[in-house]
């Protein structure tokens, strides 16, 4: 596979990610990728980053940042990732596992203080918890009743 490029969102993005593809029945388990730049523009601790594969967007999420904001852990030193998704047209390529293995990394270089990742997934997402323990994420014993049912709570340990 040619190399991925994971890099922050840029406003000459845009035209790209307005042609995003995203099933309906996979929308209901994250934000189309609009949204989650519509929500940056917002708040300013929500960073959204896309994943470009031979200069074509092949995937979208965002960090977030606001110590305030993670409900998931007491570790202050914890980040968010949300709203993850792969582009139907580039899914079942590897590309989200190659993006989640490449995650600590772009996480530490944009954000070195942090040392650990946490993620929510939906109890009824099985390929997604699937591919989050594959790439190493950990589940987390506490749940999470989020606004469309129970959700597993998920961490990845920076520090190791």
């Amino acid at each position: 596979m040619s190399e991925l490029v994971i890099k922050t969102f840029k406003e000459s993005d845009y035209p790209a990610v307005i042609k995003y593809c995203l099933p309906e029945e996979q929308a209901i388990y994250t934000s189309l990728p609009i949204d989650v730049i519509e929500e940056f523009k917002k708040d300013q601790y929500n960073q959204p980053f896309i994943v470009v594969y031979e200069g074509k967007l092949v995937g979208c999420f965002a960090l977030y940042t606001n110590k305030r904001g993670n409900i998931y852990t007491n570790n202050e030193n914890s980040i968010i990732f949300k709203s993850f998704s792969i582009d139907s047209r580039f899914q079942r390529k590897g590309f989200a596992l190659n993006v989640l293995k490449l995650l600590p990394t772009i996480t530490k270089q944009h954000y070195p203080e942090k040392n650990e990742i946490i993620l929510t997934v939906h109890h009824t997402n099985i390929a997604a918890i699937n591919l989050y323990i594959k790439a190493g994420f950990k589940e987390q014993e506490s749940r999470f009743e989020g606004d469309y049912g129970e959700e597993l709570i998920f961490h990845f340990d920076l520090a190791v």
